[in-house]
């Protein structure tokens, strides 16, 4: 669908790679602005894994479709080439502290300049403006100051750090979103657009939709009662797993009731664990007198919204994976440490820069090698 779109990507972190991957899987060209010589891709793709991160696995799936062009930044050939790619770029996508562009003459308004149907995005965690902007964040900061956070609790009423950094993977999708839509008015008007997305604004917004269907109570009163339902809960399975049952209409609940042959469970639509306590003790021996499997079976043939909690660990075996095709599957490099004197690039990291140069800015060979001397673009791998 974007096949023909070319995309500048400055971006550091989770977000911004997470937005342009999203942009490759709809076929637009996406490349890599790596700093040289001082080079690390994907800085913020380590994985604790082990196996991930020697392998370089998160990073080329999160990196997957891009081609990379490493420039030293530092110098003034270097923005040169910076500025002179970006302006023939349909997309310009960055994820520094604002004002850091504006230094180096990268920024929105300096390409505007030149090129103003651009679609400059700017993706940071509070956005180019407000009390805030210029402070640093990672995805638990935003998390905190959108008020998302306090709707993650624990029983005593902690706030709970997520394992997946929501912020980052879900402002990531946003910008792609925003890039589509200022693609579409400016194929009608000709109007290139400045985005400013913030996933402080993301989470913020969602915050705002919840305060509504907590019909203003607050977010706790609200996350309360609704894990307090008896029809909406996590239950233990006899093999120790889990499943999730979350019969919020009636008609999911009787359907699970009369499935399990405990009719007189059917008033209990509504209620609490606090108000049924008896009927939570009944329902958590009957959901640990069968295993996941078979509790997921019961999911599939009754139309009950119960479903497996699926851990990490069989999450690509697991049925919806497979049968969506979500899994994407990367052949896993050997390990290769680099010889003495050589490159610090990671075995499974390409660059591009000669290739990108000679095609998109028509730099001869002669261009290419003065560059190289300076410290400007690195040598072609070998």
């Amino acid at each position: 669908m974007l096949t023909g779109v070319t995309v500048i990507d400055f971006s550091r972190h989770l977000p911004g790679p997470v937005c342009t991957m999203r942009l490759a899987d709809l076929g637009a060209e996406v490349i890599e602005i790596n700093s040289f010589p001082a080079h690390d891709p994907g800085p913020s793709t380590h994985a604790v894994n082990w196996e991930a991160r020697e392998t370089g696995a998160f990073y080329l799936r999160s990196h997957r479709n891009h081609k990379s062009i490493s420039l030293n930044l530092r110098t003034e050939d270097g923005k040169a080439l910076a500025f002179a790619l970006a302006s023939q770029a349909d997309v310009v996508v960055e994820s520094y502290r604002a004002g850091v562009l504006r230094h180096l003459g990268l920024d929105y308004d300096s390409l505007w300049a030149v090129h103003p149907s651009l679609i400059y995005c700017s993706v940071t965690g509070y956005g180019q403006s407000g009390e805030m902007y210029q402070l640093g964040g990672n995805d638990l900061n935003i998390q905190a100051v959108s008020g998302f956070l306090s709707a993650l609790r624990d029983g005593e009423g902690k706030p709970v750090i997520a394992d997946i950094p929501i912020a980052d993977y879900a402002v990531g999708l946003y910008a792609s979103e925003q890039i589509c839509a200022a693609l579409v008015q400016r194929a009608r008007t000709g109007r290139g657009a400045y985005l400013d997305v913030a996933s402080g604004d993301l989470l913020s917004s969602w915050m705002g939709l919840h305060a509504i269907l907590g019909r203003c109570r607050s977010s706790q009163e609200y996350s309360s009662a609704r894990h307090e339902r008896l029809a909406y809960q996590v239950y233990e399975t006899s093999d120790g797993q889990y499943v999730a049952l979350a019969a919020v209409e009636e008609k999911f609940w009787l359907n699970f009731c009369r499935a399990v042959g405990r009719d007189d469970w059917e008033s209990a639509y509504q209620a609490t664990v606090s108000e049924q306590p008896e009927v939570y003790e009944d329902l958590k021996a009957l959901f640990s007198s069968r295993t996941q499997a078979e509790w997921s079976e019961l999911g599939m043939e009754v139309d009950c919204c119960l479903t497996a909690v699926e851990d990490m660990e069989n999450w690509a075996n697991s049925l919806y994976v497979t049968s969506r095709e979500i899994a994407y599957t990367l052949p896993y490099l050997e390990k290769r440490t680099s010889s003495a004197g050589s490159s610090k690039w990671a075995a499974w990291y390409t660059d591009h820069t000669h290739e990108l140069l000679r095609k998109k800015l028509r730099l001869a060979e002669s261009e290419l090698s003065r560059l190289q001397k300076l410290g400007v673009i690195p040598a072609i791998p070998t």
